[in-house]
């Protein structure tokens, strides 16, 4: 069981360029269970093996969000080995996912993100930082695995334009405003360590997805923001902010780097909402 989930995973690495962060959830899950099937061999799973597997996540009272990425990673591996010739079938595929709520993302205001923006200082070159760390993140709408991951010559200063390595390794070049672009070239121009990583951490190393959340906490707990705010938050900001101006939802798309419009699309509860306060407010007859 171990070697073909070794295989496995580098079939994902190699062939699919899944990212890091993928492979290590598709490692986790595998080897749960293989744990459950103990002695068991691959090529006698069936049906009712796999619906107890499912019966033991439901007693640890696993969310249905976990219960679900733990069933897609089964049947992809299942759907590798039957191609493999490993098994005959994908007993797998046969089981339903649980039905999953899509939960709201919660996103700043256009007030909120400016205070928050606005908020480091300009002595240190850590305020610096963090200041063209907030600029680049409300700018551009990436993720902030895609914003540590950024190297100096992935910005373009004079096009206003950044490469961005995205999900699956997949590359896109997003718009970047000039305010945002200031604040990157200020950064640079007075940072005493020349790099070609474009954030760096006090060790001169890149900075982790985890210490741009610590930076955020830090900001938040100085400038008593009174709700949580996170990484992607900024994201969620952007694309609202966007659709709440008049952007069309096939170009947020694009920005966003979604394969899917269906998955842009949740924002666009978030602007119905302030479209129904602002036409309950405004009609004489609401």
């Amino acid at each position: 069981m171990n070697s073909h989930i070794k295989q496995f995973l580098s079939h994902l690495e190699v062939e699919k360029n899944y990212s890091s962060h993928t492979l290590i959830n598709y490692q986790h899950d595998l080897e749960e269970f293989a744990i459950f099937l103990d002695k068991t061999p691959i090529d006698k799973v069936d049906y009712s093996v796999l619906r107890r597997f499912l019966a033991l996540l439901r007693n640890h009272n696993l969310k249905p969000r976990s219960v679900a990425r733990k069933l897609s990673s089964l049947r992809s591996f299942f759907r590798y080995l039957q191609r493999e010739k490993v098994v005959s079938s994908n007993p797998a595929a046969l089981l339903v996912t649980p039905k999953l709520d899509k939960p709201l993302p919660h996103f700043l205001s256009e007030q909120e993100a400016i205070k928050m923006i606005e908020a480091p200082a300009h002595d240190k070159i850590s305020q610096l930082r963090d200041r063209a760390i907030f600029e680049t993140l409300y700018s551009t709408g990436i993720r902030v695995s895609e914003l540590v991951g950024l190297d100096s010559q992935d910005v373009d200063f004079i096009s206003n334009i950044i490469r961005v390595m995205g999900k699956g390794r997949k590359e896109r070049l997003v718009p970047i405003g000039d305010k945002a672009l200031e604040a990157l070239q200020e950064y640079i121009d007075k940072r005493p360590k020349k790099s070609n990583i474009l954030f760096l951490n006090k060790n001169g190393t890149r900075l982790s997805t985890r210490s741009v959340g610590n930076i955020i906490n830090k900001c938040v707990l100085e400038q008593a923001i009174t709700q949580h705010v996170t990484p992607h938050m900024f994201r969620h900001s952007f694309a609202t902010h966007l659709l709440d101006r008049g952007a069309d939802l096939r170009s947020v798309q694009e920005l966003l780097g979604h394969v899917n419009l269906s998955t842009t699309q949740i924002y666009t509860h978030l602007t119905t909402d302030k479209l129904k306060k602002v036409y309950d407010h405004a009609h004489p007859r609401a």
